[in-house]
């Protein structure tokens, strides 16, 4: 495990519809390789040949904020690029991407020191924090070069912990974009073999869309990040995934409603981990899915 490029995939900032960093360096990863861009931004790396197609996708976006509104007083309104649980933003230390370059700020909101006992109880709602740079008024924040659109990532810093485990943000999916990288660098592949690191899938599966379009595989593989179960107030029936006990294989996506995995590819993959020894863990999801959702219904359907 190389964690040199996993720490610079993390720390790059690409929301939806800004992927150019990150995109750069899987590009330059595996330069040596066939490449091509498409329009909407999707990275497509070519390896190999044979009668068959094989896509793996893994997505660059991560979640972010984009600026809405500022208000006489120099405070900046958001909105979210991505879903979000609202808690976690309160307090984060942000990055406001400018045509001038980075302001920083940090998230706020009314202090509990001020707020009636009813409030306290209530759950902080995105639209009711800010962002504060430092400004007085208005003018300042627009001195600054912040504008309506901006686009806003989160200010946080890359860590390994003990027992080989490491904190950060973007792992969702820049952990998937680095299983991308070295599955092209050592795959001997049999098929046509794609790598596609795909834009927009926060907001809609967008650039998987786009790209399984073009390829039109005969087989492809959606490479994301799932939930674990093995911390405190999981039950074991809500998430029997525990961390260092292998990839999962997912077998349905939110109930149903996303990715139903393809019975004939999910015992391929099942039966290689068994022969080459590798441990694996099986999923059914009931919220969230991936990249594969809109792979799979492309023109008559992809297993």
């Amino acid at each position: 495990m190389n964690i040199k490029v996993i720490k610079r995939l993390c720390e790059a900032h690409a929301v939806p519809g800004h992927e150019d960093e990150v995109r750069g360096i899987i590009a330059r990863e595996l330069g040596e390789y066939e490449q091509s861009i498409d329009k909407l931004g999707n990275l497509i790396v070519r390896k190999g040949e044979g009668k068959k197609k094989l896509m793996l996708a893994s997505h660059m976006d991560e979640i972010g904020l984009m600026v809405k509104h500022i208000d006489k007083q120099g405070f900046i309104r958001f909105t979210t690029l991505g879903g979000f649980f609202d808690q976690t933003l309160l307090n984060q230390r942000v990055i406001i991407h400018t045509k001038k370059g980075r302001v920083y700020g940090v998230i706020g909101s009314k202090p509990p020191h001020l707020m009636k006992e009813e409030e306290r109880k209530k759950v902080v709602e995105y639209k009711d924090m800010f962002i504060d740079i430092g400004a007085g008024k208005k003018e300042e924040v627009e001195k600054a070069g912040v504008r309506i659109g901006d686009y806003i990532t989160f200010d946080r810093d890359f860590k390994e912990l003990i027992n080989g485990f490491i904190t950060g943000k973007a792992f969702d999916d820049r952990l998937g974009c680095y299983v991308l990288i070295e599955v092209l660098k050592k795959a001997t592949p049999k098929v046509e073999l794609y790598g596609v690191a795909t834009v927009q899938e926060e907001v809609g599966l967008k650039g998987a869309r786009t790209s399984a379009f073009k390829i039109y595989p005969d087989y492809a593989i959606a490479i994301d990040v799932t939930t674990t179960g093995d911390y405190p107030g999981v039950r074991e029936e809500e998430s029997n995934v525990k961390l260092g006990k292998g990839p999962t294989i997912s077998i349905v996506d939110a109930k149903g409603r996303g990715l139903i995995s393809h019975p004939k590819v999910r015992e391929l993959l099942i039966e290689t981990a068994e022969e080459l020894n590798i441990p694996y863990q099986l999923e059914v999801g009931e919220g969230g899915t991936t990249d594969a959702t809109a792979i799979h219904l492309t023109k008559e359907g992809v297993p």
